[in-house]
């Protein structure tokens, strides 16, 4: 296909991913990006982590807070009637699914559902957490040996790397602390190690720390080729996909600065929103597929604090040690370079995702008479992620007859953790135990956060090899029956996981592109070339 139209809703990480393989990919593609929420830095996608001054930081957060933006929503356009004054948000720059008021979801038994309306979504907020998916989290039905090229261009797209803390003394310790521990019961390969990040390091020691727009890249580089066949709507809020029959023609949305809806013609439509929000376009749309919304998981995360252990860390770093990080760190007071240690998933004996972040300071403020209290040696916020298994009974329904506070049928989720779950959070609280003791001592002690506060919501849109009934898209993450439709993000992937599924996202997100690019004509030749396919 020629000059081929591609309409994305959605301006995270995923849709980024498919607006920037596509127009790589293919020489005369346009794509047009729609975005519900505002754009809140000047480089469009920016992670909001690298807002110097915290007056602007703040403000940045609050306009991506939806129905919870407070005064900002004013020059949104929405009614404020919309919205319940003093309800809270789940994590700075979210809010909250069902936050009370009218037009919020019904999720009484996932009450942290939470998600980001804004330029680049979550991943202007996110934590840039990026690893790896192992052992039954990977998808069965892609081959590892597409599957480590699909995950080496998610890495370049975002720019992981895993140096960032290697060089930390005080990381090194608690790093031989927590091996003296559990080293002998771990696979090779997976043992105690740095987390990586999404990031480029700064000759400061710091890192400026990857949004969205390391994903869009040269497609926002002004005077770029790509940048010229890329457009970024923010504030155009898609109210349905139209179809003709089973192809998609393109998408109705509405310009909230002047309120006036229209109809874009797309050749492809790409939705890309985010586990809630993407199924309730489709079915907004009458798209329904059975298992739509279905399958919804998360990871139950067990957290806690410990006080570092003078004694204990002097084994394996000195006071000199210690000052040195503590000066790193205070020369960057906003976003300073953290310690982050972690123990990966793997199968069968340590199916969790740990991770291990230093801190000169408590999370929570602590009587200056406590025991631990100004703890010399610092803290570690512990969490281990879990996996929740797959069932069709977790999901988010919606409801015809009563609309949301963007006028789309409203949300309401179900679920519950069974047995299995509860099994496998108790021995993950008896081994967070372990490492607390190894390190420290506690100032918090482990519990289980509420169900949605991973913000990791997976298996709406789950992909399948058949359609069998229990899947939404095919293996190239096209919506069964509707060939020129596509979904993309957490939602898509099918297995039960314990990691910060960005990564597994992207690189599922870049398949689906390079097929999609074949579909519509593309280069081949490039494509063959980064698939790792010899060229005639």
């Amino acid at each position: 296909m020629t000059h081929p139209t591609i309409a994305i809703v959605g301006s995270g990480p995923i849709g980024s991913a498919y607006a920037r393989v596509l127009l790589e990919q293919h020489p005369e593609a346009h794509v047009v990006m729609f975005e519900a929420g505002p754009q809140l830095t000047d480089i469009p996608g920016q992670s909001v982590r690298n807002i110097q001054d915290p007056e602007a930081r703040a403000q940045a957060r609050e306009k991506s807070q939806g129905p919870q933006a407070g005064t900002y929503r004013a020059s949104l356009g929405i009614p404020e009637d919309t919205v319940t004054e003093g309800m809270f948000t789940a994590r700075q720059g979210t809010h909250l699914l069902d936050f009370g008021g009218p037009g919020a979801a019904h999720a009484p038994s996932f009450p942290a559902a939470a998600a980001a309306t804004n330029v680049g979504g979550q991943g202007v907020h996110w934590t840039c957490a990026t690893p790896e998916p192992a052992f039954s989290e990977k998808i069965p039905f892609i081959p590892d040996s597409e599957w480590n090229g699909l995950i080496t261009e998610a890495k370049r797209l975002l720019h992981v790397q895993s140096a960032a803390f290697a060089d930390s003394a005080v990381g090194a310790a608690i790093r031989n602390l927590l091996d003296e521990e559990f080293g002998a019961e771990l696979p090779d390969g997976y043992g105690v190690g740095t987390l990586p990040v999404a990031g480029d390091p700064k000759p400061d020691g710091s890192i400026r720390w990857a949004g969205t727009d390391v994903v869009l890249g040269p497609l926002i580089a002004p005077g770029s080729e790509l940048s010229a066949r890329f457009e970024l709507r923010d504030l155009s809020l898609v109210l349905r996909i139209e179809t003709d029959g089973a192809r998609a023609t393109g998408v109705t949305y509405r310009d909230l600065r002047t309120s006036h809806t229209s109809f874009f013609a797309a050749d492809t439509v790409i939705v890309a929103a985010d586990a809630f929000r993407s199924p309730q376009l489709l079915w907004a749309s009458g798209i329904r597929p059975a298992a739509l919304g279905h399958y919804l998981t998360e990871h139950p995360v067990v957290i806690s604090t410990v006080a570092l252990d003078a004694g204990k860390m002097r084994r394996f770093a000195t006071e000199e040690d210690l000052d040195a990080e503590l000066s790193r760190r205070a020369r960057n007071p906003v976003d300073p370079v953290a310690a982050v240690n972690r123990i990966p998933f793997s199968e069968p004996d340590h199916p969790y995702s740990v991770q291990v972040m230093y801190t000169e300071c408590t999370p929570f403020p602590m009587d200056p008479a406590a025991e631990h209290a100004g703890n010399r040696w610092g803290y570690v916020n512990m969490g281990y992620g879990l996996r929740k298994q797959p069932r069709y009974q977790d999901a988010v329904t919606f409801v015809d007859d009563d609309v949301d506070y963007r006028g789309l049928p409203s949300m309401r989720i179900d679920y519950a953790l069974t047995a299995a779950e509860e099994a496998e959070i108790e021995q993950a609280t008896a081994r967070l135990r372990r490492a607390g003791t190894a390190l420290g001592a506690f100032v918090a002690e482990p519990r289980l956060m509420p169900n949605g506060s991973s913000l990791h919501y997976q298996g709406t849109m789950r992909m399948g090899p058949v359609d069998d009934g229990t899947s939404v898209a095919d293996p190239y993450s096209r919506v069964w029956n509707y060939p020129n439709l596509l979904v993309g993000g957490n939602a898509l992937i099918p297995t039960a996981t314990a990691m910060n599924p960005t990564l597994m996202s992207v690189a599922i997100a870049v398949r689906g592109a390079r097929q999609l690019a074949r579909d519509l004509g593309g280069n081949i030749g490039t494509i063959r070339a980064r698939d790792g396919i010899g060229v005639a």
